[in-house]
């Protein structure tokens, strides 16, 4: 059950030990969450995930990759916190700040036609990175941890954010929708592919963006 997952998640001490891929908890989806958690308990929960993704660090964590099979996350993207990174970088990549928030049951929907392709790692493929091609723009529609409805249109990184977090309640990796040409070590990013676009990466590595 739940309660005695979570009891027992809430017994170790933080942060908590990211699932890695391989474990089918990653791969299986996950079921709704129906309130079957205390209001205390379900705080602490999500106390314990914003601990681990800050530790990561990271700016999204879903309950899967906690051993969790439940439909919630956190995310959180302190995008002022980059030093070293340019501006023209972070406007390239649409990347501005997300606050904190609880994702419970979330959903989204594409707006438009329009892709975007960056380089995206994940906490749970630690080490490595690929492009992946996303909808720019996405209606999220979510409960909080207080269960109210919430319903919000993101755009850039904090719209590339919610799809990361809400596929892993699907039992999807973001490698099961990236160029895999382009997989790439963290090191050989920071190294060859720091541009603020993957251009470079498409033409070196033989692979199309959109």
């Amino acid at each position: 059950m739940l309660t005695d997952l979570v009891d027992e998640l809430l017994a170790r001490p933080l942060p908590w030990p990211i699932v890695q891929a391989g474990d089918p908890v990653l791969r299986n989806p996950a079921l709704p969450y129906a309130g079957e958690l205390a209001d205390g308990t379900l705080a602490a929960l999500i106390e314990g995930m914003k601990v681990t993704m800050h530790e990561a660090p990271g700016v999204g964590l879903a309950a899967p990759q906690i051993g969790l099979p439940v439909r919630l996350a956190v995310v959180e993207d302190r995008a002022q916190e980059r030093p070293g990174v340019p501006a023209s970088t972070l406007e390239a990549r649409g990347i501005a700040p997300l606050p904190f928030r609880v994702l419970v049951n979330p959903r989204y929907t594409p707006l438009g036609e329009e892709r975007a392709a960056f380089f995206e790692g994940c906490l749970s493929v630690h080490g490595w990175q690929a492009v992946v091609t996303r909808p720019l723009r996405v209606r999220l529609e979510t409960e909080d941890e207080t269960g109210s409805s919430l319903e919000e249109e993101l755009a850039g990184w904090p719209a590339r954010i919610v799809q990361h977090e809400t596929d892993h309640l699907g039992g999807t990796l973001y490698l099961d929708r990236a160029e895999l040409r382009s997989l790439s070590t963290h090191a050989a990013v920071a190294e060859r592919w720091a541009q603020p676009t993957p251009e470079n990466a498409a033409k070196e590595l033989g692979f199309e963006l959109p």
